[in-house]
Protein backbone atom coordinates (compact mmCIF):
# COMPACT_ATOMS: atom_id res chain seq x y z
CA UNK A 1 0.00 0.00 0.00
CA UNK A 2 1.31 3.30 -1.23
CA UNK A 3 1.53 5.68 1.44
CA UNK A 4 -0.54 8.39 -0.16
CA UNK A 5 -3.40 5.85 -0.39
CA UNK A 6 -2.80 4.83 3.11
CA UNK A 7 -3.26 8.68 3.64
CA UNK A 8 -6.39 8.61 2.09
CA UNK A 9 -7.87 5.94 3.43
CA UNK A 10 -7.17 6.83 7.09
CA UNK A 11 -8.60 10.68 5.78
CA UNK A 12 -11.91 8.94 5.24
CA UNK A 13 -11.80 6.85 8.28
CA UNK A 14 -11.16 10.39 10.33
CA UNK A 15 -14.68 11.29 8.94
CA UNK A 16 -16.34 8.23 10.13
CA UNK A 17 -16.94 6.91 6.67
CA UNK A 18 -18.44 3.42 6.00
CA UNK A 19 -16.04 0.89 5.05
CA UNK A 20 -18.14 0.25 2.24
CA UNK A 21 -18.31 3.74 1.28
CA UNK A 22 -14.34 3.48 1.65
CA UNK A 23 -13.90 0.90 -0.36
CA UNK A 24 -15.92 2.59 -3.39
CA UNK A 25 -13.76 5.82 -3.44
CA UNK A 26 -10.89 3.90 -3.23
CA UNK A 27 -11.67 2.45 -6.33
CA UNK A 28 -12.68 5.38 -7.96
CA UNK A 29 -9.07 7.06 -7.27
CA UNK A 30 -7.46 3.72 -8.22
CA UNK A 31 -9.55 4.09 -11.38
CA UNK A 32 -7.80 7.76 -12.12
CA UNK A 33 -4.50 7.13 -10.78
CA UNK A 34 -5.31 4.49 -13.98
CA UNK A 35 -6.51 6.84 -16.45
CA UNK A 36 -3.73 9.29 -15.78
CA UNK A 37 -0.41 7.04 -15.66
CA UNK A 38 1.15 8.59 -13.11
CA UNK A 39 0.15 8.99 -8.94
CA UNK A 40 -2.60 11.13 -8.30
CA UNK A 41 -0.62 13.67 -6.41
CA UNK A 42 0.74 14.60 -9.51
CA UNK A 43 -2.43 15.40 -11.25
CA UNK A 44 -4.19 18.88 -11.80
CA UNK A 45 -7.70 20.08 -11.86
CA UNK A 46 -7.67 19.70 -15.88
CA UNK A 47 -6.58 16.10 -15.42
CA UNK A 48 -9.67 15.59 -12.91
CA UNK A 49 -11.85 17.58 -15.82
CA UNK A 50 -10.62 15.30 -18.59
CA UNK A 51 -10.85 12.52 -16.24
CA UNK A 52 -14.80 13.11 -15.82
CA UNK A 53 -15.31 13.54 -19.67
CA UNK A 54 -13.71 10.25 -20.15
CA UNK A 55 -16.11 8.59 -17.65
CA UNK A 56 -19.58 10.16 -19.21
CA UNK A 57 -17.85 9.50 -22.95
CA UNK A 58 -18.00 5.62 -21.46
CA UNK A 59 -21.58 6.07 -21.13
CA UNK A 60 -21.87 6.13 -16.97
CA UNK A 61 -24.81 7.44 -15.03
CA UNK A 62 -24.73 10.57 -13.34
CA UNK A 63 -24.77 8.93 -9.70
CA UNK A 64 -21.39 6.78 -10.69
CA UNK A 65 -19.84 10.35 -11.80
CA UNK A 66 -20.77 11.95 -8.65
CA UNK A 67 -19.43 9.44 -6.46
CA UNK A 68 -16.34 9.41 -9.17
CA UNK A 69 -15.64 13.43 -8.35
CA UNK A 70 -16.90 13.21 -4.35
CA UNK A 71 -13.61 10.78 -4.10
CA UNK A 72 -11.28 13.25 -6.12
CA UNK A 73 -12.57 16.09 -3.84
CA UNK A 74 -11.75 14.14 -0.74
CA UNK A 75 -8.81 13.70 -2.17
CA UNK A 76 -7.74 16.92 -2.72
CA UNK A 77 -9.18 18.60 -0.28
CA UNK A 78 -8.55 16.66 3.03
CA UNK A 79 -5.41 13.94 1.42
CA UNK A 80 -3.66 16.37 -0.69
CA UNK A 81 -5.03 19.88 1.08
CA UNK A 82 -5.51 21.43 -1.94
CA UNK A 83 -8.35 23.72 -1.58
CA UNK A 84 -10.77 25.36 -3.99
CA UNK A 85 -8.67 23.80 -6.86
CA UNK A 86 -11.60 21.66 -8.10
CA UNK A 87 -14.84 24.39 -7.57
CA UNK A 88 -14.75 25.38 -11.14
CA UNK A 89 -15.43 21.89 -12.34
CA UNK A 90 -19.52 21.45 -12.66
CA UNK A 91 -21.37 19.04 -11.04
CA UNK A 92 -23.58 16.73 -13.23
CA UNK A 93 -27.46 17.73 -13.14
CA UNK A 94 -29.40 15.76 -10.96
CA UNK A 95 -31.06 12.57 -12.62
CA UNK A 96 -34.89 12.03 -12.13
CA UNK A 97 -35.65 8.24 -11.93
CA UNK A 98 -38.87 6.76 -10.59
CA UNK A 99 -37.39 2.83 -8.95
CA UNK A 100 -39.42 -0.07 -10.14
CA UNK A 101 -41.96 -1.32 -7.33
CA UNK A 102 -43.83 -4.77 -7.55
CA UNK A 103 -47.66 -4.79 -6.84
CA UNK A 104 -49.22 -6.61 -3.94
CA UNK A 105 -50.17 -9.06 -6.43
CA UNK A 106 -46.55 -9.65 -7.18
CA UNK A 107 -45.15 -9.53 -3.58
CA UNK A 108 -47.69 -12.01 -2.95
CA UNK A 109 -46.81 -14.34 -5.97
CA UNK A 110 -42.79 -13.63 -4.54
CA UNK A 111 -43.12 -15.14 -1.31
CA UNK A 112 -45.66 -18.24 -2.58
CA UNK A 113 -42.79 -19.60 -4.21
CA UNK A 114 -40.24 -19.10 -1.67
CA UNK A 115 -39.76 -22.22 -0.62
CA UNK A 116 -36.15 -22.02 2.32
CA UNK A 117 -37.97 -20.32 5.47
CA UNK A 118 -34.25 -18.64 6.07
CA UNK A 119 -34.45 -17.11 2.43
CA UNK A 120 -38.45 -16.05 3.41
CA UNK A 121 -37.57 -14.26 7.06
CA UNK A 122 -34.95 -12.18 4.79
CA UNK A 123 -36.84 -11.28 2.21
CA UNK A 124 -39.88 -10.19 4.64
CA UNK A 125 -37.26 -8.20 6.44
CA UNK A 126 -36.58 -6.02 3.87
CA UNK A 127 -40.31 -5.91 2.01
CA UNK A 128 -42.29 -5.56 5.99
CA UNK A 129 -40.17 -3.45 7.97
CA UNK A 130 -38.34 -1.38 4.39
CA UNK A 131 -34.97 -2.20 5.54
CA UNK A 132 -31.95 -2.11 3.23
CA UNK A 133 -30.06 -5.26 2.60
CA UNK A 134 -26.79 -3.48 4.58
CA UNK A 135 -29.21 -3.26 7.57
CA UNK A 136 -30.42 -6.52 7.55
CA UNK A 137 -27.36 -8.34 7.29
CA UNK A 138 -26.32 -5.92 10.27
CA UNK A 139 -29.21 -7.43 12.42
CA UNK A 140 -28.80 -8.97 15.97
CA UNK A 141 -30.98 -11.59 17.62
CA UNK A 142 -31.14 -8.52 20.27
CA UNK A 143 -32.30 -6.38 17.36
CA UNK A 144 -35.93 -7.80 17.29
CA UNK A 145 -37.82 -5.87 20.04
CA UNK A 146 -41.05 -8.17 19.93
CA UNK A 147 -42.57 -6.76 23.67
CA UNK A 148 -42.79 -2.98 21.69
CA UNK A 149 -42.66 -4.72 18.12
CA UNK A 150 -39.71 -2.65 16.82
CA UNK A 151 -36.96 -3.61 15.11
CA UNK A 152 -33.74 -1.45 15.96
CA UNK A 153 -31.67 -0.74 13.07
CA UNK A 154 -28.36 0.29 14.10
CA UNK A 155 -25.99 2.45 12.85
CA UNK A 156 -27.81 2.35 9.25
CA UNK A 157 -27.39 5.15 6.37
CA UNK A 158 -25.10 8.03 7.84
CA UNK A 159 -24.17 5.88 10.75
CA UNK A 160 -27.82 6.67 12.30
CA UNK A 161 -30.03 4.39 14.50
CA UNK A 162 -33.86 4.22 14.27
CA UNK A 163 -36.77 1.55 14.75
CA UNK A 164 -38.30 0.51 12.52
CA UNK A 165 -41.79 -1.21 12.42
CA UNK A 166 -41.97 -5.11 13.56
CA UNK A 167 -45.71 -6.33 12.40
CA UNK A 168 -47.06 -9.58 13.80
CA UNK A 169 -47.04 -11.77 10.91
CA UNK A 170 -42.91 -10.74 10.43
CA UNK A 171 -42.34 -11.14 14.07
CA UNK A 172 -44.56 -14.72 13.43
CA UNK A 173 -42.40 -15.71 10.35
CA UNK A 174 -38.94 -14.90 12.40
CA UNK A 175 -40.04 -17.14 15.35
CA UNK A 176 -40.36 -20.23 13.16
CA UNK A 177 -37.14 -18.98 11.38
CA UNK A 178 -35.42 -18.95 14.93
CA UNK A 179 -36.94 -22.08 16.18
CA UNK A 180 -35.64 -24.37 12.81
CA UNK A 181 -31.82 -21.96 12.43
CA UNK A 182 -31.06 -21.34 16.24
CA UNK A 183 -29.14 -18.30 14.81
CA UNK A 184 -26.80 -17.34 18.01
CA UNK A 185 -25.45 -13.35 17.12
CA UNK A 186 -25.93 -12.46 13.62
CA UNK A 187 -30.09 -13.20 13.26
CA UNK A 188 -28.96 -13.89 9.27
CA UNK A 189 -25.19 -15.30 9.90
CA UNK A 190 -23.66 -16.97 6.53
CA UNK A 191 -22.51 -20.34 5.97
CA UNK A 192 -20.41 -20.08 9.67
CA UNK A 193 -22.89 -19.24 12.14
CA UNK A 194 -20.22 -16.45 13.88
CA UNK A 195 -19.78 -14.66 9.93
CA UNK A 196 -22.33 -12.19 8.40
CA UNK A 197 -24.34 -13.70 5.40
CA UNK A 198 -22.67 -12.55 2.08
CA UNK A 199 -23.91 -8.93 0.48
CA UNK A 200 -24.28 -10.50 -3.23
CA UNK A 201 -26.33 -13.70 -2.16
CA UNK A 202 -29.67 -12.06 -1.17
CA UNK A 203 -30.19 -10.36 -4.51
CA UNK A 204 -29.13 -13.51 -6.44
CA UNK A 205 -31.73 -15.40 -4.51
CA UNK A 206 -34.30 -12.73 -5.25
CA UNK A 207 -33.90 -12.49 -8.83
CA UNK A 208 -34.03 -16.86 -8.95
CA UNK A 209 -37.28 -16.55 -7.04
CA UNK A 210 -38.96 -13.64 -9.39
CA UNK A 211 -38.52 -15.78 -12.46
CA UNK A 212 -40.08 -18.67 -10.50
CA UNK A 213 -42.94 -16.55 -9.74
CA UNK A 214 -42.92 -15.44 -13.54
CA UNK A 215 -41.93 -11.32 -12.40
CA UNK A 216 -40.71 -9.88 -15.03
CA UNK A 217 -39.44 -6.44 -13.64
CA UNK A 218 -36.01 -5.60 -12.95
CA UNK A 219 -35.84 -6.78 -9.62
CA UNK A 220 -33.17 -5.73 -6.73
CA UNK A 221 -33.42 -6.27 -3.40
CA UNK A 222 -34.18 -2.33 -2.59
CA UNK A 223 -37.30 -3.03 -4.87
CA UNK A 224 -38.43 -4.47 -1.74
CA UNK A 225 -38.08 -1.42 -0.17
CA UNK A 226 -39.32 0.85 -2.84
CA UNK A 227 -42.08 -1.45 -2.65
CA UNK A 228 -42.66 -1.46 1.26
CA UNK A 229 -42.85 2.63 1.27
CA UNK A 230 -45.02 2.83 -1.98
CA UNK A 231 -47.73 0.45 -0.44
CA UNK A 232 -47.96 2.35 2.97
CA UNK A 233 -48.39 5.37 1.15
CA UNK A 234 -51.39 3.80 -0.98
CA UNK A 235 -53.06 2.13 2.55
CA UNK A 236 -52.99 5.90 3.95
CA UNK A 237 -49.98 5.81 6.26
CA UNK A 238 -48.75 9.91 7.08
CA UNK A 239 -45.73 10.71 4.60
CA UNK A 240 -43.92 11.62 7.82
CA UNK A 241 -44.13 8.39 9.15
CA UNK A 242 -42.64 6.57 6.20
CA UNK A 243 -40.24 8.82 6.35
CA UNK A 244 -39.16 7.68 9.68
CA UNK A 245 -39.29 4.23 9.13
CA UNK A 246 -37.28 4.09 6.21
CA UNK A 247 -35.00 7.14 7.77
CA UNK A 248 -34.71 9.32 5.29
CA UNK A 249 -32.96 12.89 6.41
CA UNK A 250 -35.26 14.53 4.21
CA UNK A 251 -38.62 14.85 3.69
CA UNK A 252 -38.12 15.42 0.41
CA UNK A 253 -36.69 11.81 -0.71
CA UNK A 254 -39.48 10.25 0.86
CA UNK A 255 -42.09 12.11 -1.54
CA UNK A 256 -40.35 10.16 -4.32
CA UNK A 257 -43.30 7.75 -3.83
CA UNK A 258 -46.13 10.15 -4.05
CA UNK A 259 -45.28 9.88 -7.57
CA UNK A 260 -45.45 6.00 -7.71
CA UNK A 261 -48.47 5.62 -5.57
CA UNK A 262 -51.98 4.73 -7.09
Amino acid sequence: MTPLRKRFIDDLRLKNFSDSTIKVYVQAIEKFAKFLGRSPDESTAEDVRAFLIHELDRGLSRSYCVIQQNALRHLYLDTLGRTDELQSIPRPKRERRLPVVLSREEVRRLFAVTGNLKHKALLMVAYDAGLRLSEILNLCIQDIDSQRMVIRVRQGKGKKDRYTRLSAGLLKLLREYWREYRPEAWLFPGACRNKRYDIATPGHILKKLCRKAGITKRVSMHTLRHSFATHLLEAGTNLRVIQQLLGHSSIQTTCLYTHISI
